[in-house]
């Protein structure tokens, strides 16, 4: 009975996110045809297409500005509470703190529309403030949302600008509740199921303290393989189901990787891929990519090789193909599996395009490690 409550849960939850957005465009659409009414009645196709494809422009730019808007929700409500600057990320733009230095760099994660990563105070108690960091995303879009609809009345109601603010009004409020109303997306936690959750389970509190933690020591350049080992306790399958707690797996096997004990990095990462983990989909397919390297290395078995190259798998590498860690990867496919030197001298130049601008140092020195490993082992086959 409990399991399928809580299937019915995540099925009611799943609904709540695939309506409001929904809900959002049927909105939205209603807005574009009641101010094209009353623009001009008597509109050509082409024209009316035309104004179409601008109030999609109009609707795509509200989400952009209210992704904005919530992101910096998180960065004011968290620096209020006592957490520090790491790094602001809109689409594939970022600005990090290095050494007390701000650069902008880029990274684009598929999937991800922006995050802030602050750095957390120290542990009192083994308790950190959670609940405005989290939540302060949602609560920047409404009280942004309010503002906009204010704006929206000051100007009749009826002027394209006041079209666009209440466009604005509207996807505020969507972001805000799907991303503020706590629910568990499948085996994802909200920002309100976080803010709420993490209070009440001390070891996924300290998960998320270690996250940011660890995220503050890569901004700082220092790899993953000199940080605190007990940083990376593994924890037990049963914790794992915590999406907090099994990032901490993850790190662990990244960890592992850093260190270059393949052998041990592998057997972890097949066991925690096997297990009932809520280990997120990104790092999963990131591990899926470590795992196919520890692969090329070793054994070399294109028969593992086959079954770990999932279709969906794929569809993961074409949308991540400027990630290093995926770079990495192909290149090692490339030259260990394909032999196609060729191809992997374009993945290379690939790889140290990426390096020029991706935010953390410290991830690319340990991929360039990774990937000499590689050539190594090329030559050594020769």
């Amino acid at each position: 009975m409990k399991d399928i409550s809580k299937k019915k849960k995540a099925t009611w939850q799943t609904c709540i996110v695939m309506i409001f957005p929904l809900l959002t465009g049927i909105i939205c659409g209603i807005l574009f045809a009641k101010y094209d009414s009353k623009t001009n009645s008597e509109r050509s196709f082409g024209e009316g297409l035309l104004i179409f494809a601008v109030w999609l422009a109009i609707l795509y730019i509200a989400m952009y500005i209210q992704t904005i808007i919530h992101e910096a929700g998180h960065l004011v409500f968290g620096l209020f509470t006592g957490y520090r600057f790491s790094s602001f990320r809109i689409a594939n733009f970022i600005w990090i703190k290095e050494n007390d230095k701000l650069s902008f760099k880029r990274l684009f994660i598929s999937g991800t529309a922006g995050q802030c990563l602050l750095i957390p105070p120290e542990m009192i108690d083994g308790k950190i403030p959670v609940v405005l960091y989290n939540l302060g995303g949602s609560l920047m879009n409404v009280i942004a949302s309010f503002i906009f609809l204010g704006l929206y009345f000051l100007f009749g109601g009826s002027s394209l600008f006041s079209m666009i603010m209440i466009m604005l009004v509207v996807v505020g409020f969507c972001i805000a509740v799907i991303n503020g109303v706590p629910m568990r997306l499948g085996m994802i936690d909200n920002d309100g199921y976080n803010a709420f959750s993490l209070r009440k389970n001390n070891e996924a509190l300290r998960a998320f303290w270690l996250q940011l933690k660890i995220n503050e020591q890569i901004a700082k350049r220092i790899r993953l393989k000199e940080m605190p080992k007990e940083w990376f306790v593994i924890p037990s399958d049963e914790a794992m189901e915590n999406n907090m707690i099994a990032a901490i797996g993850v790190f662990a096997c990244n960890r592992l990787m850093d260190e270059h004990k393949f052998e041990e990095a592998y057997s972890l990462m097949e066991r925690l891929l096997e297990a009932n983990t809520a280990i997120i989909g990104l790092h999963r397919n990131l591990l899926v990519c470590d795992c196919i390297y520890c692969e090329l290395i070793s054994e070399n078995r294109q028969a593992n090789l086959d079954k770990m190259l999932t279709k969906e798998f794929k569809k993961f590498i074409k949308s991540m193909g400027k990630y290093p860690s995926v770079l990495r990867m192909e290149y090692a496919y490339a030259l260990l599996a394909e032999r196609d030197n060729t191809k992997a001298e374009i993945l290379k130049k690939e790889f140290n395009k990426c390096a020029k601008t991706y935010p953390y140092f410290s991830d690319i020195e340990a991929e360039k490690e990774l990937i000499e490993i590689a050539d190594k082992k090329c030559s050594e086959r020769v």
